[in-house]
């Protein structure tokens, strides 16, 4: 079942590049008590996703963060090192960059995507939400094949 407006962001333990390597986070601890911007990627490096969707985030985010949001989060199913090097290579130093290694929170989410036909196994679908304290605000879901309400622009313009 698909995640919805007015639903809590399931708890669970995802990966993310710390100090000294890679360090669990939990949704605890990246949505408790703060607004949040998720969006997620079908991967990490793939055309779309690199020339525009994070970028999008990139170019957009002190006009986000000034919209009250407390945090930016890019996810995508791939692991931690992978997240690490493409926020690197994107200068997303305001993005925190959400490994979900084995997929697990997009099934959580209802939000999974089979990509064998493309040799990428199962992935997370295009999509970006809002939430305010775990609760999901706002949830935009590209149809296949979309790049439209998911970036930071749309989003944007419904903060």
């Amino acid at each position: 079942m698909t995640i919805e407006v007015g639903d809590r962001i399931p708890e669970m333990t995802m990966s993310t590049m710390g100090e000294s390597g890679p360090a669990p986070i939990s949704v605890a601890e990246i949505f408790d008590g703060k607004k949040v911007v998720l969006f997620s990627v079908p991967g990490a490096f793939t055309p779309t996703c690199s020339a525009s969707h994070l970028p999008s985030f990139v170019d957009q985010a002190e006009e986000i963060f000034a919209k009250g949001v407390d945090t930016i989060v890019c996810m995508s199913v791939n692991d931690v090192f992978v997240m690490n090097a493409w926020g690197k290579s994107a200068n997303a130093e305001s993005i925190l960059m959400l490994a979900d290694g084995n997929g697990e929170f997009a099934v959580a989410l209802g939000l999974e995507l089979d990509a064998s036909a493309y040799g990428m196994g199962q992935r997370s679908q295009r999509f970006a939400l809002i939430a305010d304290d775990g609760i999901v605000t706002k949830l935009f879901i590209e149809e296949p094949g979309e790049y439209r309400v998911s970036s930071a622009e749309h989003v944007l313009s419904e903060l």
